[in-house]
């Protein structure tokens, strides 16, 4: 799948939105798109775990793990285990951890930064909700487009 996120801006100028520019691309893939999956979930990777274990084809897990910086909710491990089942790309409002690793996996990941620590896993979180960050709701079943230029959300699939 090509993605130029510029290119659906120009063509769909009303009907997508554009997150507001906070991401860096850590994964292989730099480019990637599909049907949004939500985690909302604060230190806690409990249900990061889960979803990367089931089928992904076609779909970005969005997590709203709170613009938290102190730990990562997302590792090689669980980027591994996401790759494996499928999944397009995962956007975390939060940070990751094992960047270099993650960097040679065929999985678009973007995040707000990098953090060696580890989450606690209490089972804490929500799925499947609407979440809001960077000036977007992302509403599970919309679609996300995501490269190096940034991020948009659109109520369709566009490509």
């Amino acid at each position: 799948m090509s993605i130029s996120t510029p290119d659906l801006c120009d063509e769909y100028t009303d009907l997508v939105q554009v997150v507001e520019p906070m991401f860096v691309n850590y994964g292989g893939r730099e480019a990637f798109g599909g049907q949004i999956v939500t985690i909302k979930c604060f230190e806690d990777n409990s249900l990061v775990r889960e979803l990367v274990a089931e089928r992904g084809s076609g779909k970005v897990l969005v997590v709203d793990a709170g613009a938290s910086m102190r730990r990562a909710c997302l590792g090689d491990q669980l980027a591994e285990k996401a790759c494996a089942n499928g999944w397009e790309g995962i956007l975390m409002y939060g940070c990751i951890r094992d960047v270099d690793q993650i960097y040679e996996l065929q999985l678009g990941v973007q995040a707000l930064g990098s953090h060696p620590m580890k989450t606690d896993k209490k089972g804490i979180g929500e799925r499947e909700i609407a979440v809001t960050f960077g000036g977007v709701t992302f509403r599970p079943g919309e679609y996300l487009y995501a490269d190096n230029n940034g991020a948009i959300v659109s109520p369709r699939p566009l490509i």
